[in-house]
């Protein structure tokens, strides 16, 4: 199992924090930046298509919820098995920048910021 570290580059385009992730910890994925396969996602296509390092970048929409590509059916579902809140992830990256919130997110051993009942 790999070590939980800080690292930039492990902050996935839709604000998830790939370097706490089990599946990453364990070595079965790459992290959303490596993960060629995952050309199903809309989310990581659009940063890729339009440069940005996650949707925290966008110019078109101001808060991702309004954006059919980050808030899909398949969001919708992860969100609600996994408590997973990644427009609170964009929102922090938007104040902290990427940097810190993959510093945060190494410290609470968190792949997400849960959602709030």
């Amino acid at each position: 199992m790999k070590e939980l570290i800080k690292d930039e580059g492990l902050v996935a385009y839709c604000g998830l924090y790939c370097g706490a992730c089990k599946r990453y910890l364990m070595d079965k994925c790459p992290g959303c930046a490596k993960n060629e396969k995952a050309t199903w996602c809309k989310v990581r296509s659009c940063c890729k298509e339009n440069n940005y390092r996650t949707c925290a970048n966008c110019q078109t929409h101001q808060d991702p919820m309004e954006c059919k590509k980050f808030n899909n059916f398949f969001s919708k579902i992860f969100g609600l098995l996994f408590g997973s809140d990644r427009s609170a992830c964009i929102s922090r990256i938007k104040e902290v920048g990427t940097d810190s919130f993959a510093s945060e997110m190494t410290e609470k051993k968190s792949h997400t910021i849960k959602k709030r009942k």
